[in-house]
């Protein structure tokens, strides 16, 4: 393998970069540069991209000559190097095969250049570029992805290309030490990640750059990595950088120290002089070239000097000699099957559970989804805390667990690891979960890309939240993940609110079965209280039904409905319901359980949402509903939106206390306790109905 190839293809990439950050005319200057073939607003990213194009030819004939069977995936820390990506794809012709209008070609080409940034693909990293792993716009997690990739799947390396100033954001910093808890979980791929040091972030120097190159390397072997340094430069001594570092690479997992590639290359590389260095190149250098005559020449010999004909054929195509570097387009692998049969082997599993605590149940079902293989479960330190018991006959920690004080790294194991098609669990505090709130935001994001691009769904995200705030101190009482997530409005969204520990069971059979989806489980591990299960079919599959254990028979409009979402309010609701049709049985109740949050949902707005007709059936047209969740009333009421019934309606939830207060008294203060129950009943019921009704 000859380094003009390497060189050649990194050449090719940052000419393909540039044109697409400022040519609207002329993509291969078949022509002198003409003030006209430069767009006026040039937009995108330029800073990032040269120490990134190395790395991509200098990997390319290694991606080249992966054996079947074996996997090497390339993951962007920076979103920014949408212009690398994209160049990279269409040389390998990959893209083409994603976008027919971005086939190798002149008119491929010119598409190519001209219209960046596209519109339905973005100029930024997304799902939509084929050929490599996408993180999302957030800084900060794409090691601790890059390390889900690999768990239990000893046959993939993952390169992640993370910017120093991503080094200094609290999950890359975590991810470092992540190695260290995976010992002995399991046999892994392997990791390299390569640090971009270009001494910049955005507006101004890195952190890490300040570091001597004896303090770097102390640095990095402290956290237990060995260094390996290159300028990127010469093409041969970065090739044999490369090949350093991923012969000095250890599986994840395995004691000692591994790899890191470090990268020195000032930020703009290859930009005018004066502006290299600076954080003038973290966007477009040269800010108006079609209207700046010194702009415009600078850019003209900027462009020229890669010489592009010598790179790209008259038509659009890699020259013969770029081609040993260039892995070729693959076909994608075949998506997952359809999961089949969810309910009922939800049921069944719910049946099997019935009258047993949460603590039984729950770890019955991950155990049982573990002996299925490929599934993980990851937990901020807490699973024993949550009464998750997932131990061997020894006492020690199953090895598909795995532990570690960090909810950002529990959620990026668990993308990087359904990313590549595995099934995972994140199990927290439901009032830390927040802290991954915008990791989960960036992930369905993702999704939604992907769905765009019609690429086939993976495993879904899926959540458990418990030690809910309702058994726990002022400091541990926060249910607004729910909230900020079903703000959102992501369709896929699903927040399950099972009512007892056998709907708890089915609602994580259910759950971990799906694909494609987005799923919060709501569910206290102090529930004793259990409901008939009649109506679980019709919860899995519609989100809601009315109880008739405890609702009066008949079509016509009641007294009173009562709602929960959630295993408290259910115990607390049907205290009330019981007490009522003993005590004031002139009275006709309909009792309605909300398995699913947003079967509340507007028609056509989530999959789930009730039609009119059905809202109708469970909620009546004139009688007062109370509604209680174990979460925030607010949700309730944006999720009903425009149907909203009015002043019929009591949503009863979380309030906070604003200061410490007993379990007991929370209730009181939220109106969930007995008293306060039965009072507003009995008030609501007492009121002389309008005589226009």
């Amino acid at each position: 393998m000859s380094d003009v190839s390497v060189a050649a293809v990194s050449d090719a990439l940052d000419y393909l970069c540039l044109a697409q950050l400022y040519l609207c005319d002329n993509p291969l200057l078949a022509r002198p540069l003409a003030p006209a073939d430069v767009k006026v607003r040039p937009a995108g990213h330029w800073g990032v991209c040269p120490p990134i194009n190395r790395m991509l030819a200098a990997l390319g004939p290694l991606q080249a000559a992966v054996p079947d069977g074996h996997e090497l995936h390339v993951l962007h820390g920076a979103g920014h190097a949408g212009p690398s990506a994209l160049a990279h794809a269409y040389l390998t012709g990959r893209l083409g095969h994603a976008h027919p209008h971005l086939r190798q070609g002149a008119a491929g080409l010119r598409e190519l250049v001209t219209g960046f940034p596209q519109a339905d693909i973005g100029g930024e990293i997304t799902p939509m570029i084929p050929g490599h792993l996408h993180t999302g716009g957030q800084l900060g997690p794409a090691l601790a992805i890059g390390q889900g990739t690999v768990l239990d799947a000893p046959h993939r390396l993952t390169v992640v290309l993370i910017g120093d100033g991503e080094c200094e954001t609290g999950t890359t910093a975590a991810s470092w030490l992540a190695p260290h808890a995976l010992h002995g979980t399991g046999d892994h791929g392997t990791v390299l990640p390569v640090v971009l040091l270009n001494g910049m972030r955005m507006g101004g120097s890195s952190l890490l750059s300040a570091l001597s190159r004896a303090e770097l390397t102390a640095y990095f072997t402290g956290l237990g990595h060995r260094p390996v340094y290159s300028d990127g430069l010469d093409t041969g001594q970065l090739r044999q950088a490369v090949a350093d570092a991923l012969g000095a690479a250890q599986p994840l997992g395995i004691p000692g120290p591994s790899s890191v590639l470090v990268l020195t290359l000032d930020k703009g590389y290859g930009a005018p002089a004066h502006l290299v260095g600076t954080p003038a190149v973290h966007k477009t250098p040269l800010r108006d070239p079609a209207g700046v005559p010194a702009e415009f020449d600078a850019l003209a010999d900027w462009l020229a000097s890669y010489q592009p004909t010598q790179l790209l054929t008259s038509s659009g195509r890699p020259r013969s000699h770029l081609m040993p570097a260039l892995p070729q387009h693959r076909p994608e692998p075949d998506g997952l099957p359809a999961p089949r049969g969810c309910v009922a082997a939800s049921a069944q599993v719910a049946a099997h559970a019935v009258g047993r605590p949460f603590a039984q149940v729950v770890p019955e079902v991950l155990r049982a989804r573990a002996e299925q293989g490929a599934f993980r479960v990851f937990s901020p330190d807490e699973l024993a805390s949550n009464r998750l018991e997932l131990t061997d006959e020894h006492g020690r920690p199953v090895p598909w667990t795995v532990e570690v004080l960090s909810e950002e790294l529990c959620h990026a194991w668990a993308q990087g690891y359904t990313e590549t098609g595995r099934h995972a669990l994140v199990a927290t505090y439901e009032a830390f979960a927040p802290i991954a709130l915008s990791l989960i935001q960036q992930q369905l994001k993702h999704q939604a890309a992907r769905r765009h691009a019609g690429l086939a769904p993976l495993p879904s995200l899926v959540y458990l939240l418990t030690s809910l705030g309702w058994h726990n101190t002022f400091t541990h009482q926060n249910p607004s993940l729910t909230s900020a997530l079903l703000a959102s409005g992501d369709p896929t969204l699903h927040v399950l609110t099972p009512a007892d520990p056998a709907r708890t069971a089915a609602a994580l059979t259910f759950a971990l079965r799906k694909l494609g989806r987005c799923t919060l489980v709501v569910a206290g591990k102090h529930t004793s209280v259990h409901h008939p299960l009649e109506t679980l079919d019709e919860e899995l599959r519609h989100g809601i039904a009315i109880w008739p254990h405890l609702t009066h028979p008949g079509p016509a409009e009641p007294d009173l409905i009562l709602a929960s979402a959630g295993d408290l309010p259910a115990e607390a609701l049907t205290t009330l319901a019981r007490r009522m049709r003993t005590e004031r049985p002139d009275l006709r109740l309909r009792y309605v359980h909300v398995h699913d949050l947003t079967a509340l949902a507007e028609d056509g707005t989530r999959p789930l949402a009730l039609a009119s007709e059905a809202f109708v059936r469970h909620f009546g047209t004139r009688a007062p509903i109370v509604l209680a969740t174990s979460g925030h009333p607010a949700d309730v009421h944006a999720l009903l939106g425009r149907r909203h019934p009015g002043p019929r309606l009591t949503v009863l939830g979380y309030r906070d206390p604003g200061r410490p207060v007993s379990q007991s008294h929370l209730r009181q203060l939220c109106g969930l306790d007995d008293a306060s129950l039965w009072q507003l009943a009995t008030t609501l019921t007492d009121t002389p109905k309008d005589i226009s009704e």
